[in-house]
């Protein structure tokens, strides 16, 4: 094998086999290791019985390897075997080993046909293996048999390709000879993991039962369908041996006679039997080893590093000190205010990017949500008219009016004013579940110890409801303090006289509107609100169906485009006299959708009366809708069904009465613009002061207090049976990784090694059909028959006295490789075209 340094490089992969095992999966490491793959009664189990020389395996009809066996075989001066489960028991019976891969198989399969991904671990010591890691796997079977479950194909393919797609390992893929080679489900899936045919090395077992007059010449030869590493052909022992109880030694002499005496074979036969494959395969697991022995130290530095935080902690902590619970509760609870309080103040060191969280969406509620309700109740335009007019009439009673009633116009502003108390209580209601949902956040780094979490959460939230009461009290009180006195005298306030102003600059107002329709547009319409995706929803399939643009907003326009680059313009709509609307979320529709439309009944796109706009999130709808009432685009809420016919009559027969109307109404709007824009900046004052930094201050100061006080310190800190779990697991994967990096710090990977054979290739083929079984000396000779003869000892390339490069070797086909060899690019590898002889390239 080169030196003894390759020659422990098997034992080394062992005991990290050993070091790892006790970690399951949880590292996710792969070890390099030799996968044996075929179909039902390919001849697996034999050929893995006749490298140990001893009957060890189950056998039986239909499915028997029901769990994948991982055997290590080691070379040693006894010979016994020893189970991973079972540590320390050595099995000298092999009739006994057997047994136990049943009972183990059956305690997780059962005694039907089911099977299972668990492998079982099984080690040999004789005086006549080579150091070797094999898997043994499931058999590849196509029909379900008995009570095994439909999908047995697929779950048999599951567990070999949670194997064989690893790089770390090689595939030994056993196909009987007589069946088509071409229809080989080994060889199959080894192509479908391996298309370089890097990892595959061909097993051709049951030779001595083909056909009279038929041989597997042409596959062994490696010219039917070639592989990289070769094919390598087998005898094992008939069913009729097995019964008959002949030994394994018998059964090997028996073969090295078939191969010496077929005529087919007889040339090959040193590099043909059971004997030849354990070598070849040894030494092909070492080279694998070496190569990807660095990578696979790179790959334990990083899981460890990973791990060495964590296990310094759980390391320190003892469960039952009563020192460290009080210390580990206080650590935990001043982790939790400090990430309570970076998640609203939005300084965190972890920024979520995915969503908004804590107090962004808190912000959104004060700056989005609220303002909205807000406009809802304000934009409610001919409720408003039909209020007006019966509070002036009634005031008037039985006489006709000549003046505009002042009572009118303090009794409809006091009933706005008191509209405003839903959307306070309601913006109330909606911090408070962002403050639930941002603590129940934070507290889920207390998920190891459940009662802690639990009570922290319940102390927390009983704050936030105490909060609450208080703050919605002085909401109120707020809203009763603006009823409580009408001023009219405020600077903001339009006042009597200046009505008809309003009315003036209303009507400058539409003749700038009838100028901008004409080309003229003020600056105010370079003013860029908004930007974003959204879909329009409305459009018929024939049309094109739903689909997604670029969407900005400005003060005058709503314009789309094909992309985000913003160079194809789709369309661009005027917000004159657009409305918003609300639209019920469809059931067969994952999006959110609202509406616009044209109070004056006109088509906004096309031949569309309204235009449905859908995003993925109810919070992106509630963003743009407050992007449109920036841009003075209003919510529709009365139907038709509410306008107030006698009203509108009303208007038609009293113009005085609709002056009068016009101007309590634009009385209101001025004194309720200044209500909202105080209600607007009081309200996140009000919320922040008397809820959210109380709540901040109890965490910080009182909580650990009112934890102390419950007297059950050590109950609280009872772990969770799951966070037990995971600090063992933590702490043994540790220790297993440090221990498997010190293992492989024992040996030098300096070592000569045999380099992979060169890819297929047909170019020469027909120049040296035969020439495959010689040696590609610089003066080949080419064999016209098959002969018998001995071939003698190859010779051994020269060193450079410059150049320390690895010595020549055999590769699964049995050519000699150059030392150059390692220094070429492997080409894809052809298929079903024979190989040549590879040339060699001078240096």
């Amino acid at each position: 094998m080169g030196n003894r340094g390759m020659e422990e490089l098997i034992p080394l992969v062992n005991r990290l086999q050993d070091a790892l095992s006790t970690v399951g999966q949880s590292c996710n490491l792969n070890l390099p290791q030799i996968a044996v793959v075929g179909g039902q009664s390919a001849g697996k189990s034999s050929v893995l019985e006749n490298f140990v020389g001893r009957d060890f395996l189950p056998r039986g009809q239909g499915i028997v390897t029901r769990r994948p066996l991982i055997l290590q075989l080691v070379s040693a001066s006894t010979e016994y075997g020893e189970f991973l489960h079972c540590k320390g028991k050595k099995f000298t019976d092999f009739d006994e080993v057997r047994k136990e891969i049943e009972t183990e198989t059956q305690r997780l399969t059962g005694s039907n046909k089911g099977i299972s991904p668990v492998p079982i671990n099984l080690r040999i010591y004789s005086p006549h293996v080579l150091n070797l890691t094999l898997v043994d796997l499931p058999g590849i079977t196509k029909v379900p048999v008995g009570d095994q479950p439909a999908d047995i194909e697929y779950q048999v393919r599951d567990i070999i390709m949670q194997f064989i797609c690893k790089d770390n390992c090689l595939v030994l893929a056993v196909t009987p000879a007589n069946t088509d080679l071409a229809n080989s489900d080994a060889l199959k899936l080894a192509k479908d993991v391996d298309p370089q045919g890097q990892r595959t090395i061909g097993v051709i077992t049951k030779l001595d039962l083909m056909d009279k007059g038929t041989d597997a010449r042409d596959i062994l030869e490696n010219r039917l369908l070639p592989l990289r590493r070769g094919y390598i052909g087998v005898v094992n022992r008939s069913q009729k041996d097995i019964n008959g109880k002949k030994d394994i030694k018998s059964a090997l002499l028996a073969e090295k006679k078939f191969f010496l005496s077929h005529p087919a074979y007889r040339h090959m036969a040193e590099k043909m039997g059971t004997l030849h494959l354990q070598k070849v395969l040894s030494q092909q697991l070492t080279n694998h080893i070496r190569d990807t022995l660095p990578a696979f130290r790179s790959h334990l530095h990083s899981q460890l590093l990973a791990l060495d935080k964590e296990a310094e902690e759980f390391r320190h902590y003892s469960p039952n000190d009563p020192a460290r619970k009080t210390k580990a509760m206080l650590q935990l609870i001043q982790r939790f205010s400090v990430d309570f309080e970076k998640l609203i103040e939005g300084s965190g060191d972890k920024v979520d990017t995915d969503e908004l969280s804590g107090g962004a969406r808190i912000n959104r509620i004060f700056h989005e949500r609220f303002p909205y309700e807000l406009v809802k109740i304000k934009c409610d335009e001919r409720e408003l008219r039909r209020e007006i007019t019966y509070a002036i009439k009634n005031i008037h009673g039985i006489r006709t009016g000549l003046f505009t009633p002042d009572m009118a116009f303090e009794s409809i502003v006091k009933r706005q004013i008191v509209k405003l108390k839903g959307p306070c209580v309601k913006c109330v209601d909606l911090v408070v579940q962002e403050l639930i949902t941002t603590v129940c956040q934070c507290t889920n780094k207390l998920s190891s110890f459940p009662k802690l979490r639990e009570e922290t959460e319940r102390l927390v939230t009983t704050e936030i409801r105490e909060q609450e009461s208080k703050c919605r009290d002085q909401i109120l009180l707020l809203i009763d303090i603006q009823l409580a006195y009408i001023n009219t005298n405020h600077e903001d306030f339009i006042g009597f006289n200046n009505v008809q102003q309003k009315s003036n600059h209303s009507n400058k107002k539409s003749a700038s509107g009838l100028a901008r329709n004409q080309g003229v547009a003020p600056p105010s319409s370079l003013i860029v609100i908004r930007k974003g995706w959204l879909t329009i929803s409305n459009i018929s399939i024939i049309k094109g169906g739903a689909k997604e643009y670029w969407f900005i907003l400005t003060a005058e326009s709503l314009s789309w485009f094909k992309d985000d680059e913003e160079k194809e313009k789709k369309y661009m709509l005027p917000l004159d006299n657009l409305k918003l609307r609300d639209v019920e979320k469809s059931f067969m529709s994952s999006k959110y959708v609202f509406a616009v439309f044209n109070t004056e009944l006109r088509n906004v796109y096309k031949d569309y009366r309204f235009l449905e706009l859908a995003c993925n999130s109810q919070e992106e709808v509630d963003s743009w809708k407050a992007s449109l009432l920036r841009a003075g685009v209003y919510p529709e809420k009365v139907t038709e069904d509410e306008q107030g016919n006698e009203s509108a009559e009303s208007f038609l027969l009293d113009p005085q009465l609709g002056r009068q109307v016009e101007t309590i109404r634009n009385l209101v709007d001025s004194y309720m613009n200044i209500v909202c824009k105080t209600i607007r900046d009081l309200m996140p004052k009000a919320i922040m002061h008397l809820m959210i930094n109380n709540v901040k201050e109890f965490i910080g100061s009182e909580l650990l207090a009112q934890l102390y006080a419950l007297g059950e310190t050590s109950v609280l800190m009872d772990e969770s049976p799951e966070q037990e779990q995971r600090r063992e697991e933590v702490l043994r994967t540790h220790t297993a990784l440090k221990e498997a990096l010190a293992i492989i710090g024992d040996i030098s990977t300096s070592t000569c090694s045999t380099p992979l054979p060169p890819p297929v290739n047909s170019s020469r083929i027909q120049a040296c059909r035969v020439t495959s079984a010689s040696n590609p000396t610089p003066h080949k000779k080419t064999l016209t028959a098959p002969t018998s003869s001995t071939r003698g000892p190859a010779p051994i390339a020269p060193r450079a006295p410059t150049h320390s490069g690895p010595p020549p070797s055999s590769g699964a086909d049995g050519l000699q490789q150059p030392a150059s060899q390692p220094g070429r690019v492997p080409p894809s590898v052809p298929r079903r075209q024979p190989p040549s002889i590879p040339a060699v390239k001078p240096h």
